[in-house]
């Protein structure tokens, strides 16, 4: 099978997690500068979740630009993934109603964690479609020690959200920061 559905449906997906996002969000109480200024934390968790979607979407999109098929597998693999990021609207509101407290910032941990090994999954099924080990991907990507250390950080910072969630806040914009730097290998190796 071509990739161009996967793709396709993907977009869409990632385009209604963003839109479910904002519209999410609750608009200021009042015109005042202290009511906006309440508001900051949960748009400052609203940015990092854009922010985390918009880094998904687009490794997504590198991932399917080195792959020419796709199969049954990759595609449980990819509505893995989706599920797990159609989840960051819900812990996001959980944040927006609960405050920044241990269960819902350990929650979105965990849906962060789980969004990137599902992601590491399809990236596996891709590569075993696509060549296995002698792929543009596995060779692009080797190990991939970036992805994995990501998911080691959501693996330290879900438990440290009962200890201090802002710690757990902290990681997870580490490893967006770290994502936020191109990663170019893919592209290197499409050239």
């Amino acid at each position: 099978m071509k990739t161009e559905r996967m793709t396709a449906f993907t977009d869409g997906v990632v385009a209604i997690i963003i839109t479910i996002m904002v519209l999410e969000l609750k608009v200021p109480e009042s015109g005042e500068p202290r009511a906006l200024l309440a508001a900051m934390p949960i748009l400052a968790a609203y940015v990092l979740s854009y922010i985390n979607v918009g880094l998904y979407w687009n490794n997504h999109h590198h991932l399917l630009q080195s792959a020419e098929h796709t199969d049954g597998r990759a595609l449980w693999a990819n509505l893995t993934f989706l599920f797990w990021l159609s989840l960051v609207p819900f812990v996001i509101r959980w944040i927006d109603e609960a405050g920044f407290v241990a269960m819902p910032v350990a929650a979105y941990g965990v849906v962060l964690g789980m969004a990137g090994a599902s992601y590491l999954w399809l990236q596996h099924q891709i590569m075993c479609v696509n060549g296995g080990r002698s792929s543009a991907l596995a060779e692009a990507l080797g190990r991939d020690w970036k992805g994995r250390l990501s998911i080691a950080g959501y693996l330290l910072a879900i438990p440290l959200s009962f200890v201090e969630p802002l710690i757990a806040i902290a990681i997870y914009v580490l490893i967006s920061i770290v994502w936020l730097v191109p990663d170019r290998r893919i592209e290197r190796r499409l050239r």
